[in-house]
């Protein structure tokens, strides 16, 4: 190697250690930031990072993260079967743009900025990315409410507006323990079939789309659902007719609704996102 290329980063590496000694950064950051991961990624790539960033910091938002344990996934644009996780131990809150994991179907990094990805994530995921290539994005939570209706043998109920947006496009998929079993794959893509939603029974509630907005704004629409159903049970329910419910299947039970409501709403969510804390963008 060169020696001035070796002096050049002796000095790079000096000046990341007096940044973590005096607080400034966390050795993480300092690491990403070295790595520069925007330079080595397509604008396209760039762009499905921020929203992906900005859909984790917007689940922090609303209360719906669990600790580090839940996820979030997207599609890389391009030939190759690449995604991208959230790096494990990161709160949703901490999650940019350049600390996000790029990986292979096989769980593999691409392309390496000191992180790894939760194993069980990688399990749920790439089952998805594998078997649905409309999947742009795949949204995973563990709430409080959306736990609870998993649990319920009946799961969720068609008794309100907001479940009905998502009644008919829902999947259920038995527990079967921490998704660490590369077998699973195959019985949850088969239990999804064509749905763009899961109730993944005892555990909690899943999500995709064909855009990061879109796949967001189904994961809104089947948690405030899930909320409702929870306070409502405390009381005798009024069923919707079945008109109004066919009416709500025949509307939305289609990904071009759902792309529609994404261009509107998207880009309203992306403006809180910043308002919270623009440096998920970096």
């Amino acid at each position: 190697m060169d020696l001035v290329v070796i002096a050049s980063l002796f000095r790079c590496a000096k000046v990341i250690s007096i940044f973590v000694l005096l607080g400034e950064v966390s050795m993480s950051e300092a690491v990403v930031e070295n790595l520069d991961i925007r330079s080595q990624v397509s604008t396209e790539e760039w762009a499905i990072r921020q929203d992906l960033a900005a859909a984790y910091r917007l689940i922090a938002h609303y209360g719906w993260d669990d600790m580090v344990f839940t996820h979030l996934s997207a599609r890389v644009p391009g030939p190759h079967d690449h995604f991208l996780l959230n790096p494990y131990g990161f709160q949703f809150s901490e999650v940019t743009a350049s600390n996000l994991v790029k990986v292979d179907l096989n769980g593999n990094v691409v392309l390496n900025n000191g992180f790894e990805v939760n194993a069980a994530g990688f399990t749920i995921h790439s089952a998805v990315h594998m078997a649905r290539h409309d999947a742009v994005a795949v949204m995973h939570v563990h709430t409080d409410a959306g736990v609870a209706v998993s649990a319920m043998r009946e799961g969720l109920l068609p008794i309100t507006q907001h479940a009905l947006f998502v009644y008919h496009d829902t999947a259920y998929h038995d527990w079967e323990g921490v998704a660490l079993d590369l077998g699973e794959r195959e019985r949850l893509v088969a239990d999804l079939g064509t749905k763009h939603l899961m109730m993944l029974r005892n555990h909690g509630t899943m999500a995709l789309g064909g855009s990061v907005g879109s796949c967001f704004m189904r994961l809104y629409y089947i948690e405030r659902a899930c909320k409702i159903q929870v306070g409502a049970m405390s009381g005798t329910l009024n069923m919707p007719s079945q008109g109004a419910i066919s009416m709500m299947e025949s509307t939305f039970n289609n990904p071009t609704s759902w792309e529609g409501l994404s261009a509107t709403a998207w880009p309203s969510m992306r403006r809180l996102a910043d308002r919270l804390d623009p440096d998920y963008q970096n």
